[in-house]
């Protein structure tokens, strides 16, 4: 008499009942930061847009952990079990289809670099052609060129110096006497760094597939 919601319900009914009655009622039987899960599968499953290979494993992980949670009190006349081990055999099939597409990615980026080897093979055959039409190029287009390979350094050059400060952080928090430093970076600053290191590898990523 007291439901948010009355049967029959759906998934989606379901996920409002358990959050509307979470305090006084499911917080007693599993774990209450659960909570977190519910909003979770709440918030993707029913957010009208489609969400990437890693958006499903997060949910799937997530389902695991409500019903391993729930398996503690009961099995549910056996309908648990049977939930669990789908959910599972799901989590399989989709660590199968990403391994897949790695595997077809690495793949396609082989015959780019046979192709990459086979265009550099040709111009070392043709060299008189190739240095007719770079002198035919505006002056701007080497200027850009130049340009880019800068931008390009100076990205490996952030990546390379970032990687160095976090490896001297490592290695004093495991050894203060191995290293020393002037001064220490915070939780902040090197969250914020490697946001900014995330970035720089994401744009260079796109620069290789450019």
């Amino acid at each position: 008499q007291i439901l948010y919601l009355k049967p029959p319900w759906t998934l989606a009914d379901l996920l409002k009942c358990y959050k509307k009655h979470w305090m006084a009622v499911f917080g007693y039987v599993v774990p209450r930061n659960l909570l977190s899960t519910i909003e979770c599968l709440s918030k993707h499953l029913y957010a009208d847009k489609p969400f990437d290979s890693s958006t499903v494993r997060v949910l799937l992980q997530e389902s695991k952990n409500l019903l391993h949670a729930f398996s503690c009190r009961s099995d549910y006349n056996g309908v648990l079990p049977q939930a669990y081990a789908e959910v599972t055999k799901l989590c399989e099939t989709l660590g199968e289809v990403r391994a897949a597409l790695v595997e077809q990615d690495l793949s396609e980026d082989i015959m780019v670099l046979s192709e990459n080897a086979a265009c550099e093979k040709m111009e070392a055959t043709v060299p008189s052609l190739q240095s007719t039409e770079e002198k035919e190029l505006h002056p701007s287009f080497h200027v850009a060129q130049e340009n880019r390979h800068q931008e390009i350094w100076s990205v490996l050059e952030g990546v390379w110096n970032t990687m160095n400060l976090y490896s001297v952080e490592l290695f004093q928090k495991l050894d203060p006497s191995a290293v020393t430093m002037a001064a220490k970076a915070t939780f902040e600053e090197a969250f914020l760094g490697l946001q900014k290191l995330l970035v720089a590898v994401k744009d260079i990523r796109e620069g290789i597939g450019r």
